[in-house]
């Protein structure tokens, strides 16, 4: 009887995902199930990934091949997460592959390259090719054309074909831990004092500056030998070699947060009487150890942070761990401060801003059980944490929860399908709940927690709505209101802060000819261009496909010269701030100032430190951030979120608005706190009731709008989006993906309520060359239902091999 291992491999779509059975490596390792490997695929034994999910005894009907090897222990998926990689296959229609993907760090995945291995035991008569191959594992096809010229590759798929050698993916150094060297004196004491003087051991001045240094110090690394004393390494490796100083090799984990942890604050986190009822609240729950969601609703400023910390404190003093999620990289750094200085190195930091490195030592902390809170965005909700008891998601209503790629989940399922394995407690925290969540807190589903008032007696601040269309009217065409910039001034010479937002970057969002009216749009979409201003002068971005060009003299349609500006970008904004306020520093917020690893950290560090009078930017600079010296929010547009093709846009700008206003007045004093709204139509309820902050009021509005038109919560929606280069078979493919899901529910689900649309275009109906159509189903998902879909994934794409189909339940 052979023993087998049954594995799922990462990159296989998912009409071809299913178990494919491997005999076990020849190194012995005893593999489990969750296990990575390389593993031999298909007619060329290319090397593929691939996670094992069970392990059998038994005979082939066919010759099996042998998996190749297996990453190390620290990249393997717990038992719990490969449950849950199988709970989004069937949930999402994802393969497992994708799950584990989404699951594991990149680095056990990405920085790789390809190298030739010897696959078959030595042969008689092997060419000097594979000879050399096999001295030379791990070889790589450009290397071996610089030995034996460039015909080699017609060998080398030769001996590929025949099964001798074998395409192997070879990990990079950035999977590898980093260590650092460590120097300490091997002598103590007296011993140390005769070695430093016998000038037959220590022998110059620099040595023993460095040994005497070293006994003070106990151990220090080279660097900080070479910056303190400002020596070269030739002393130190001089008495390593004289044995008075030890070298040990340590692994250091690549933590950007470490230093956040060093300054410590363990007072005692104290309660308004408000916020001590919701923590009890929450602290009941949590006590019972079983399954519950909490919906903890609080106003701006009521002091969320404090209920979840004093929470916290109960979850990880009982040796428990949590997992707090934040919607943005942007609130990751104030996040993070407030946690490590409570919860020092049990602290770790999740997001793709991360180096591949830091993640990988990151997931490492986590598996080893170190950690006892995982704070991140997304992603940090796979965390491998054997001891959950809390998972927390703040602003929760926030549509970065929502995965746009497979798996195509949703953290609030993911988390709920975790806190069931654990018996844990998730909350919600939101001031501007989504629909669904709250729908489920009045229903019941969800236990409600509210926190109605701003803690220490601050106050909301007054809101005034400014018309537009007055401003027009009145010869001011700038993005300012006469309003808003009086406003601005009187925060600037109070010595207060403001915030504004922005919903659109860039400095104009479109540009069209005058002569035949046509937009300059991208080449490669249905999308126009935006017209940016940077350090290099005037460009045009497509926000959609990123591609740059300069700006035409002449309109590309018609040849005419007169081209007209369109929109304000925050851009724009900007210019036309540093205009009116010549002496106000101003800083930008936005895709654009936000590429580099540490910008938002510098950014909001910078408004923080009060270095900057005006902080401008898009809804990154909307939620969460608490800045105490904050006396004046505005919102350039409040409707360029109001319109948009999607049954979603009163909800997102109704908590845009919201969130925005509420970044003002978080600190009781004598400067009364202001929001200035500027919009082009005062009189919609929608931003009437977010100047308001009467979120139950919203609700109950919209709430009757959805019930009538069968929107969520009163149904689910799935997308089936269709994608090709080619335009004509797109439309063809969409017509028969149409016909063929209608088949399906005449065929297995005739009972089933079920409403289908289209094909639709999307917002954008071209993006990068590639043409997009989608189908919409209202629905009530079920496991009837994504079975129905499932079939439709597998037995459609076979048909149709120019089209990529995908579908996502409730998408955002």
């Amino acid at each position: 009887m052979k023993e087998i291992a049954s594995v799922r491999l990462l990159d296989a779509p998912f009409r071809a995902d299913k178990e494919y059975d491997y005999l076990l490596p020849e190194s012995g390792e005893d593999l489990s199930p969750g296990c990575i490997c390389l593993v031999p695929f298909g007619g060329g034994n290319r090397g593929r990934y691939a996670v094992v999910v069970g392990r059998k005894q038994g005979e082939s009907d066919r010759p099996l091949k042998r998996i190749l090897s297996v990453l190390p222990e620290e990249y393997r998926v717990t038992e719990e997460i490969l449950s849950l990689c199988f709970f989004l296959r069937e949930h999402t229609l994802c393969s497992v592959g994708d799950a584990v993907r989404a699951a594991v760090p990149v680095s056990a995945f990405g920085m790789l390259s390809e190298g030739y291995f010897a696959f078959s035991p030595e042969r008689e008569g092997e060419d000097g090719l594979l000879s050399y191959i096999r001295r030379h594992p791990a070889v790589t096809e450009d290397d071996l054309c610089e030995v034996f010229g460039k015909d080699v590759r017609r060998s080398l798929r030769t001996l590929t074909k025949e099964g001798a050698v074998v395409r192997r993916t070879v990990h990079g150094k950035e999977m590898i831990p980093k260590t650092v060297k460590v120097y300490a004196p091997a002598l103590t004491g007296r011993d140390a004092t005769l070695a430093l003087a016998d000038p037959a051991r220590v022998k110059n001045e620099k040595q023993a500056a460095v040994f005497r240094f070293l006994l003070d110090e106990g151990e220090a690394t080279m660097a900080e030998i070479e910056n303190r004393l400002n020596l070269s390494v030739s002393p130190v490796h001089a008495l390593v070699k004289q044995g008075l100083v030890l070298c040990e090799e340590r692994q250091v984990e690549r933590n950007p947060y470490a230093h956040l942890a060093r300054k410590r604050d363990v007072s005692p986190v104290v309660l308004s009487p408000a916020q001590e009822a919701a923590y009890k609240s929450l602290s009941s729950l949590y006590e019972k150890k079983e399954a519950a969601c909490a919906l903890l609703y609080g106003v701006t400023g009521s002091g969320k942070t404090k209920v979840m910390m004093r929470l916290l404190d109960d979850v990880l003093g009982e040796g428990k761990q949590a997992i707090l999620l934040v919607p943005e990289i942007a609130l990751t750094p104030q996040t993070v401060g407030i946690f490590c200085s409570r919860y020092g190195e049990g602290v770790t930091v999740l997001h793709s801003s991360l180096s591949v490195g830091e993640r990988a030592d990151a997931y490492r902390k986590i598996l080893s059980g170190e950690t006892r809170l995982v704070i991140g965005t997304r992603s940090a909700v796979f965390a491998p944490l054997s001891r959950l008891g809390l998972i927390i998601l703040d602003e929760e209503h926030e549509h970065t929860y929502k995965s746009d790629a497979a798996p195509r989940y949703h953290t609030r399922d993911v988390a709920a399908f975790r806190s069931g394995k654990h018996g844990a407690l998730t909350v919600l925290a939101s001031a501007t709940p989504s629909m669904e969540s709250y729908y489920k807190a009045k229903k019941g589903k969800y236990t409600l927690v509210p926190l109605t008032e701003r803690y220490g007696g601050a106050v909301l601040p007054e809101t005034e709505i400014v018309d537009m269309r007055e401003e027009l009217r009145a010869g001011n065409t700038s993005p300012i209101s006469r309003t808003l910039a009086d406003a601005l001034e009187q925060t600037v010479e109070t010595g207060k802060q403001a915030i504004l937002f922005h919903g659109r970057r860039g400095y104009h969002h479109s540009i069209f000819c005058k002569g035949c009216g046509e937009p300059l749009v991208c080449p490669h979409c249905s999308v126009s261009f935006t017209y940016h201003t940077g350090y290099t002068g005037a460009y045009l971005l497509c926000h959609a496909c990123g591609a740059k060009t300069g700006v035409p003299d002449a309109c590309p349609a018609c040849g005419g010269e007169h081209l007209s500006f369109l929109g304000a970008g925050t851009q724009k904004a900007e210019a036309d701030l540093k205009t009116l306020l010549p002496y106000a520093s101003v800083l930008r917020m936005d895709a654009d100032t936000t590429g580099t690893k540490t910008a938002y950290h510098k950014i909001l560090g910078k408004f923080r430190e009060g270095d900057a009078d005006v902080l401008i930017g898009t809804q990154m600079v909307t939620k969460g951030h608490d800045f105490p010296r904050v006396a004046l929010s505005g919102v350039v547009l409040a409707d360029s979120s109001l319109y948009m093709q999607d049954f979603r846009a009163a909800e997102r700008t109704f908590s845009l608005l919201t969130q925005v206003i509420g970044r003002a007045g978080r600190v009781a004093d004598e400067t009364p706190a202001r929001a200035i709204v500027q919009t082009f139509t005062p009189e919609h309820p929608v931003i009437r009731l977010a100047a308001q902050q009467d979120y139950p009021a919203f609700y109950e509005q919209e709430l009757a709008l959805r019930r009538a038109m069968t929107y969520p919560p009163f149904c689910d929606i799935a997308e089936v989006l269709l994608v090709s280069s080619d335009e004509q078979a797109l439309m063809k493919g969409a017509k028969e993906a149409k016909d063929f899901l209608v088949s399906l529910l005449k065929e297995k689900g005739s009972d089933l309520p079920f409403e289908l649309y289209g094909p639709l275009e999307p917002q954008a109906y071209k993006v990068a060359e590639k043409y997009r159509l989608r189908l919409l189903a209202k629905c009530r998902l079920s496991t009837r239902v994504r079975r129905l879909f499932a079939e439709f994934l597998t037995v459609f794409l076979d048909g149709h091999p120019t089209l990529t189909v995908s579908v996502d339940f409730n998408p955002i």
